[in-house]
Parts: structure tokens; sequence; C-alpha cells
């Protein structure tokens, strides 16, 4: 059986040491971490999972960064993930579980009649595209380092209020 818990209640050596097993200890060279630099992941929407013996198996986190336009103006994103799963507990439903925890939050947190805030990630689309994530938007996007424009999804009920460019980043008001 899996348990869901929050992100918090994980030692933060155990969070790392998952992180460095799922992505190699050099994962902090990666894009992802220089768009949600100097940000904290957001407590009420990052999970982890546990599996029947409670061993931490996956985890999942989701960051505030902004979409920054040319004349400077920040149009507040969640970033989601890392969406980390121990190597040789892949494909047991971890990351589907854990995804689905944290929409769902992301759902419930928004205030009533308000959409939430639009989510972002870097990853496949045959694996995100099930829960709407789409590259359809993102084409005029830039991030702060190396990527693959096709891998860079968004999913947001209503795309057009998204500047067609930008860079990617931290969001100023968030931190």
């Amino acid at each position: 059986m899996t348990t869901l818990i929050p992100l918090s209640a994980v030692e933060p050596a155990m969070l790392e040491d998952l992180l460095d097993a799922a992505f190699g200890e050099d994962r902090h060279a990666r894009t992802a971490y220089r768009i949600r630099a100097g940000m904290d992941w957001l407590p009420a929407l990052s999970f982890a999972t546990l599996d029947e013996d409670d061993l931490l198996v996956g985890t999942i986190q989701l960051w505030p960064i902004a979409l920054m336009t040319r004349e400077g103006r920040a149009h507040p994103l969640l970033m989601v993930g890392p969406v980390a799963v121990m190597p040789g507990r892949q494909g047991e439903g971890f990351g589907k579980a854990m995804l689905a925890a944290a929409l769902g939050a992301l759902d419930v947190e928004t205030s009533p009649g308000r959409p939430p805030l639009p989510q972002v990630l870097i990853g496949d689309l045959d694996y995100y595209g099930r829960w709407g994530f789409s590259a359809e938007h993102t084409a005029g996007w830039r991030c702060p380092g190396p990527y693959d424009p096709a891998r860079l999804l968004l999913r947001c009920p209503n795309p057009a209020v998204l500047p067609a460019e930008g860079m990617l980043g931290p969001w100023p008001e968030a931190s």
C-alpha cells in the first residue's frame, strides 16, 4: 500500500538522496534548477510517497516561478517538478499518484471561481499530456539554460492570458 505524505514531513537529507538517485548528483546544473533559483518549494502542493514498508520512494515539488516579458512584467506560474521516483521503483504508479495529488491540491487551494495559476514543466509530452500539459503555447518562451522546446510544457485552462514570448525564471514577488 502506498502512502502519500506532505513533503515537509521528509528529512531534507532523505529528499536530497532520493533526488540524487533519480537524477544524478549533477542535477543542480539542469535548466529547471536555474528557472527556480532562489525559490522555495510550496509545502501545500509538494508531496512524498512511501511504499508498503514506509520507505521513501518518490517526491513531487511545485515552485513559484514567473514568465518575464521583455518589458519586465512578471506573469506568475507554478513549476511542477522534479517528479522523482527511486530507480527500480519507476513504472509502479508512484509518479502518477503524486501528480494527481499535487494537481488535485492545486485545484482545491485555488480561491472559488478563480482558476489555479498556470503550471509549467520540462518533461515528456507522452507522459504529462494525460494531465493536460502541452507544448502548443510555449514556442516563444525561453529558459536560462539548454532545453528541448518540445519538452517545455504548459497546463493552463486559458493559455491566451499568457504572453507568447518571455523568459522563465524565479517569481520575484514570491521570494
